[in-house]
C-alpha cells in the first residue's frame, strides 16, 4: 500500500429526496445540525474539494487542510494546496495527516472522481424536495447502511437523517 493509499477515504455531503446537492454554489437548505456534523466530520483532517466548492466556502475552515482540486492553472489562493489530479489530491491529504482519513466534501465532480476511492459515505438525507442545480445520484448496490439517526420536522426545517454508508464490495463507481 502506498502512502497515498494508507488514509481512508471518506465522502461528506447533504442530499434532499430528490437528490439535490446545491443551487447556485450554496446549499439550498439550512439546518444547524448538519454543519455541526459537518465540522465534527472534517475537524483535524484534510478536506479534498472543488475549486467552486471551496469559493463557496465562508473562508478557510479552522483546523482543516484545504486540498483544491481543479484544472485551472491560475488558481492559487493563500492558504490552500492545488492539485490538479485525483492522485497529486491524495497523494497531498497523505502527507503529515495523522488522522488517517480524507474528507471529500464536493462538488459534484470531485465526489464524482473520487466515488470509486471511497471507503464510507456520510450522508445527511434530508426528506423533502429542494429546488437546485446539482444532484447526486444515489448510491448502488455496492454500498450498506452502518448507522443511521433520525431527527423529526421542526417548524420550517424538514425531517432528515445522518446515514453513514459503507462499501460492501469493490465495484464500479456506484
Amino acid at each position: 500500500m502506498s502512502d497515498s493509499d494508507a488514509s481512508e477515504i471518506f465522502m461528506v455531503y447533504a442530499r434532499a429526496a430528490n437528490g439535490v446537492i446545491g443551487r447556485d454554489g450554496t446549499l439550498p437548505w439550512h439546518i444547524p445540525a448538519d454543519l455541526k456534523r459537518f465540522r465534527a466530520l472534517t475537524l483535524g483532517r484534510p478536506m479534498v474539494m472543488g475549486r467552486k466548492t471551496f469559493e463557496s466556502l465562508p473562508g478557510l475552515l479552522p483546523g482543516r487542510r484545504h486540498i483544491v482540486l481543479t484544472r485551472r492553472d491560475s488558481f492559487h489562493p493563500d492558504g490552500v494546496d492545488i492539485a490538479h489530479s485525483v492522485a497529486e489530491a491524495r497523494a497531498m491529504a497523505a502527507q503529515d495527516n495523522t488522522s488517517g482519513q480524507v474528507a471529500v466534501i464536493g462538488g459534484a465532480a470531485v465526489y464524482d472522481a473520487f466515488r470509486k476511492l471511497a471507503d464510507r459515505i456520510e450522508v445527511t438525507e434530508i426528506h423533502a424536495d429542494f429546488d437546485g442545480d446539482t444532484v447526486m445520484k444515489p448510491l448502488g448496490a455496492t454500498w450498506e447502511v452502518t448507522a443511521r439517526e433520525d431527527h423529526p420536522a421542526e417548524g420550517d426545517r424538514p425531517a432528515f437523517s445522518f446515514v453513514t454508508y459503507r462499501r460492501t464490495a469493490p465495484g464500479p463507481a456506484a
